[in-house]
């Protein structure tokens, strides 16, 4: 095996387990805060479109990385479809996503375990959680994987389990109760917590070149994925708001601060706090922000590992572990990255910078799949997207709705994140570029 070249170990079932874990806490937490943006019918008009926008683009990716199974992902098919400058800015804005969504999540895990524990401070935790999944993903991609399809698995029984104690107490009218507070307005503002719910599900895509049988595994384990997340988002939404209206699974009893916890206020609707089913839920909630927070390292660290061996950023970056043949050094980068990000306490903004990252990636991914289209129509593509040209089409364009009412309605962050894109761009051009 080359030194530079990472270990094949992966079958469909464990793609699965990554797809899924990857986006699972979205489910848990964040998607309720597009309710007090939108309301109940501002946030399912935006989950609606988004939902058409992953599923297109799902498909289309897939093409993509059946036929180019490298760890850069979107990066890889940027470059070689649209030039090395496209390349370039597609990889930020992969790095950015996979790079800030931890922080958000870490966070979120501290501030859980405190809750448990209130004399250890949540930042301690989230320090921990990140140490700790940073070093499981470094020993092997086989054990985080098995690692990762265990817990997503206990998690996604979980959202049944509290679909299957709130559905029966589930009332139409509860849907109706101030649907669209802030108007269609409010159903723009919502799109980055629509997106929450499926943020991150391209990157199985980066972990192509270390799966068995690629052109297959990634075809069952890419469609698996966002069909079964497409059915926990409808039941999940549908679940919670629907047993007492969407600002019960916002605003805790007595608050009017943002919760970050809407199941368990959903259910506390529904059984008392000392019920066992209660406690259970929040005894193994954790495991939904442990899947997606574990198996966004593990992707984060391919795509950053790629960008090191192409060049694109320092070499070291791009090498592989001697023993373990993972990329720990684009690992333990991105942790000290994810933890100064996470000692700003800025959850939500981190949020939205990610979904910046991952609307700029899904635009030039789809330019570069209609680029490979037409500059390589006979390259090898064992899975070609359905109703092509239509699929890309419509993944593009509502991508880019999205981040044009995204920019409208967070214009620091918008900022933020096209400045770090243009400092960045300028570092390649004046440095990486000019030793080439």
């Amino acid at each position: 095996m080359d030194d530079n070249q990472l270990e094949k170990t992966l079958g469909p079932l464990m793609l699965w387990g990554l797809g899924v874990g990857y986006v699972i806490s979205g489910m848990y937490f964040g998607w309720n805060l597009g309710l007090a943006e939108g309301g109940t019918y501002g946030l399912a008009i935006a989950t609606f479109f988004i939902i058409i926008m992953y599923v297109t683009f799902t498909f289309s990716y897939t093409e993509m990385a059946c036929a180019i199974p490298k760890a850069g992902g979107a990066f890889v098919y940027a470059d070689r479809g649209l030039g090395k400058h496209f390349g370039f800015i597609a990889g930020m804005a992969q790095n950015i996503e996979f790079i800030f969504a931890p922080p958000a999540i870490a966070a979120a895990i501290g501030a859980y375990l405190s809750l448990l524990y209130p004399s250890i401070n949540a930042l301690a935790f989230a320090v921990g959680a990140y140490l700790i999944f940073t070093v499981i993903n470094m020993i092997g991609v086989k054990v985080a994987a098995s690692f990762e399809l265990i817990i997503t698995i206990l998690a996604v029984v979980e959202l049944l389990i509290f679909a299957g104690v709130t559905l029966p107490h589930f009332e139409t009218s509860n849907l109706s109760i101030n649907p669209m507070p802030n108007g269609i307005s409010g159903a723009f503002a919502a799109i980055p917590f629509a997106i929450w719910f499926f943020l991150a599900i391209e990157g199985v895509a980066n972990v192509a070149e270390e799966a068995v049988n690629p052109q297959k595994s990634i075809l069952i384990g890419f469609g698996s994925a966002i069909g079964t997340l497409v059915f926990l988002c409808v039941i999940t939404f549908l679940a919670a708001v629907g047993v007492g209206g969407w600002e019960v699974v916002v605003y805790p009893e007595g608050s009017l601060e943002a919760s970050d916890s809407p199941l368990p206020l959903a259910l506390s609707q529904v059984i008392d706090n000392g019920h066992f089913l209660y406690k259970m839920l929040i005894g193994i909630g954790l495991l939904g922000l442990i899947a997606s927070f574990h198996g966004i390292i593990l992707v984060a660290g391919r795509a950053t590992f790629e960008f090191g061996r192409v060049g694109y950023a320092p070499k070291s970056f791009g090498k592989v572990h001697s023993k373990f043949k993972t990329p720990a050094n684009a690992l333990i980068i991105n942790m000290l990255i994810g933890i100064v990000a996470l000692f700003t306490g800025k959850t939500g903004e981190i949020i939205t910078i990610a979904c910046f990252g991952a609307l700029s990636l899904y635009i030039v991914s789809m330019l570069s799949f209609f680029a490979l289209r037409k500059k390589e129509p006979n390259m090898d593509r064992p899975f070609k997207v359905p109703m092509y040209p239509v699929f890309p089409a419509v993944a593009l364009i509502i991508a880019s709705i999205s981040l044009v009412a995204m920019t409208y309605y967070n214009p620091i962050l918008a900022l933020v994140f096209f400045g770090i894109i243009g400092l960045s761009y300028l570092g390649f051009l004046f440095f990486i570029e000019k030793e080439k």
